[in-house]
């Protein structure tokens, strides 16, 4: 914030400068001119008055600043709920899910996605609940102020991070920040961010190769059956498919899934 105030305040300042050195130039220009002011004919230098207001617009650059940087979160929002929730992990393995069975087009991107998204309001709630009640509403109350609701909002969404992520990954990341030994508590976000994402992804990857191994089983079974056969000109990929299918809705495969996948959060 105080990096934008000094942005704002140096443009300020510049702008003002060069009005007033065009206010200076142009009596000086018009001396030749008929209507030109006695001062201007006689030489002598025109007075100028720099003034930066009433007093009051301090109080307007802050809050330009602050509508300001709301924008700029909201560009960044997507980036946040994808990577700073559970949706990474969701969406990772409902894809692994699809290409273990071996329908590409079933379901859709846009199934998954939305899959993903309403499991990720469904496990984040807490979190977002505790946002709300703790720095959104007392900001809009007027009990707070911004940078205190800033750090209200992001302690809840560090906790979960934190809960989540593996302390390896936290220690790496903080060798490559120069920190030394930190507590969790005191791990600053920046930290926390990247420890988490690549916490997720390891996690994902780990529970995507649980899916593939009982459909590559019969990926197996059908490749060697068909050899035995000498049906060898035949795609094995035709012949497993149904049996993969057949699997997955016998052992209810959707509800396995996201029952894992929400008590893999601690949900």
């Amino acid at each position: 914030m105080s990096a934008f105030r000094t942005f704002w305040w140096v443009l300020v300042v510049v702008l003002g400068i060069l009005t007033c050195q065009v206010e200076a130039q142009a009596p000086a220009g018009a001396a030749g001119r008929p209507g030109t002011t006695q001062a201007a004919a006689a030489g002598t230098a025109p007075l100028v008055n720099l003034q930066m207001g009433g007093g009051t617009e301090r109080q307007n650059v802050s809050s330009a600043i602050q509508i300001l940087f709301v924008m700029t979160m909201l560009t960044l929002a997507p980036s946040l709920i994808m990577l700073g929730t559970s949706f990474t992990r969701i969406v990772i393995v409902l894809g692994f899910i699809r290409s273990a069975i071996g329908t590409q087009g079933a379901p859709t991107n846009q199934i998954i996605i939305g899959i993903s998204l309403f499991l990720t309001f469904f496990i984040m709630e807490p979190v977002w609940t505790q946002v709300d009640r703790d720095a959104l509403q007392p900001y809009l109350a007027e009990q707070i102020g911004s940078k205190e609701a800033l750090d209200k909002a992001a302690a809840p969404l560090k906790t979960f991070m934190l809960r989540q992520t593996r302390g390896t990954e936290v220690d790496f990341f903080l060798g490559l920040a120069g920190m030394g030994p930190t507590p969790l508590q005191e791990v600053p976000l920046r930290v926390v961010l990247p420890a988490f994402v690549v916490s997720e992804l390891r996690t994902a990857f780990q529970m995507g190769f649980l899916i593939f191994v009982p459909f590559m089983v019969i990926d197996f079974l059908v490749s060697s059956t068909l050899m035995s056969m000498g049906m060898m000109m035949m795609p094995p990929v035709v012949v497993s498919l149904p049996f993969k299918l057949l699997l997955f809705v016998l052992v209810d495969g959707w509800h396995l899934v996201i029952r894992s996948l929400v008590q893999s959060f601690g949900a």
